[in-house]
């Protein structure tokens, strides 16, 4: 009985997987039907490298550079931001803090973690937009680097409470040798765990990073909507999640439009797919 029970779970659990990847695959396959219409009367390298976003112009012109580029540096920035930040709070919590404290700082992340999007993004453009703008001196407090920031805010529970199950999950014992070999406990830190829970942390990272690529309402909210190569973190951007939201009401279904906010969507599902490419890549080389 306890055998059947077991390859019950087991072949729920394999067809839990392939219903998983049926869904990707689904969602590729209805992306590329759409979107691969668009390059019958639009070049790839027009698309990709064209730096004017001009949709509904005459003529229309769709280039997506500066779409590209605003994501990128949104993202890079973030990254920048939180990763730092978050890995240093996963340490804190995980092997200094004192257990009260540990337990209400996982609960406030926890907390962080599960605030709508659009209300940080109404939060950022209230108090975030008008400090930066009178911070740095700007003609407006809607750039590159408000959204960044926000977006470092968002991501940072994710990296955080990853982080810290990794730190959490090393072995006592790992420690205890350490301690008994004469280690401090900050060596014991960055010499023994922090290596140990690597791979754990650059999961983190990298659905952090997941997280700030994919996210649409705050971008569109505090970057400004400017469809501009930017030439500073200070500039007006927009992101190509950003661009869908704004622009798929809009329009009309079986236009030329149409179908370029359905090959913008390719693109962001092959950048997402990159990245995740890479992080199994670093992650099998640390294993």
């Amino acid at each position: 009985m306890y055998r059947i029970k077991e390859l019950t779970i087991e072949k729920i659990i394999f067809l839990c997987g392939i219903i998983t990847i049926l869904f990707i695959l689904l969602i590729f396959i209805f992306l590329l039907k759409e979107g691969l219409s668009f390059f019958k009367t639009v070049s790839i390298t027009e698309f990709i490298f064209g730096k004017n976003w001009y949709p509904v112009s005459e003529p229309a012109q769709f280039g997506i550079l500066p779409l590209i580029l605003g994501s990128l540096l949104v993202t890079l920035l973030a990254t920048i931001i939180s990763v730092p930040v978050g890995i240093g709070s996963a340490i804190y919590i995980a092997e200094i803090a004192p257990l009260w404290l540990k337990d209400i700082l996982k609960a406030f992340i926890e907390l962080l973690a599960g605030i709508p999007s659009v209300v940080l993004g109404f939060v950022g453009m209230v108090t975030l937009a008008p400090l930066i703008k009178d911070l740095f001196g700007l003609s407006t407090g809607l750039t590159a680097f408000t959204g960044s920031v926000m977006l470092a805010f968002m991501a940072m529970p994710t990296i955080v409470s990853i982080a810290e199950d990794a730190l959490y999950a090393v072995p006592k014992t790992y420690k205890e040798a350490a301690f008994a070999l004469g280690a401090t406990r900050w060596q014991t830190i960055y010499k023994i765990i922090i290596p140990t829970a690597s791979s754990g942390i650059l999961a983190a990272v990298m659905l952090g990073i997941g997280r700030v690529i994919g996210e649409t309402m705050a971008v569109m909210m505090l970057t400004g909507n400017s469809a501009c190569i930017p030439k500073s973190i200070f500039d007006p951007v927009r992101t190509l999640t950003a661009t869908i939201a704004n622009e798929m009401g809009e329009a009309v279904v079986g236009s030329q439009h149409y179908f370029a906010l359905f090959a913008i969507g390719i693109v962001l599902f092959l950048i997402s797919f990159l990245i995740n490419i890479i992080a199994d890549i670093f992650l099998h080389k640390k294993r």
